[in-house]
């Protein structure tokens, strides 16, 4: 369900209240700010108002948020897919478990030149890479809404593809 323009703007006051007057907010107030949007993500109107309300150069806001992983600054699915793509995970097939992931979500044409991450037109997946999990001596890993899938095949991928997809939409 999405949210009102209202609703949004009062949980980022909620966020900016969380942090006022404490000196280097600004990855926390960032953090919440997207955890607080229905996509997991930071848009352009978020970024200008965390410059506003925090007297931040927009450019350092933007430089914070780039710099990071973990922020977002396109919407994102419901489900998130993180292949590993480390040196134990790619020797032991983290490129195919890839591969697999984007085919079976509607990319067939895609490829390791290309974006680490893309989401489906329905919003529903999100398919992202990593470095490294740290994870080596259980490769090949995926995360898969924050829950780590060791020694994954691509038999094991499809089945856990099928189980989120039939969770259906939000």
């Amino acid at each position: 369900m999405e949210r009102t323009e209202g609703q949004r703007v009062d949980r980022l006051d909620a966020v900016f209240d969380r942090y006022r007057g404490k000196p280097g907010a600004l990855l926390g107030i960032l953090e919440d700010a997207q955890e607080a949007d229905e996509h997991r993500h930071l848009s352009e109107d978020v970024l200008r108002l965390v410059a506003e309300r925090t007297e931040t150069p927009l450019s350092q806001v933007y430089s914070v948020a780039t710099f990071y992983s973990f922020f977002n600054l396109t919407p994102q699915g419901r489900h998130c897919i993180t292949v590993c793509r480390g040196t134990a995970c790619h020797t032991r097939g983290s490129l195919a478990l890839l591969k697999e992931a984007a085919a079976r979500l509607g990319f067939p044409e895609f490829d390791e030149s290309e974006e680490p991450s893309f989401t489906t037109a329905d919003r529903q997946f999100t398919i992202r890479t990593v470095a490294c999990f740290g994870q080596c001596a259980l490769a090949p890993v995926v995360q898969a809404d924050g829950v780590i899938y060791s020694r994954i095949t691509l038999g094991r991928l499809a089945v856990l593809l099928d189980k989120l997809r039939k969770e259906g939409p939000k």
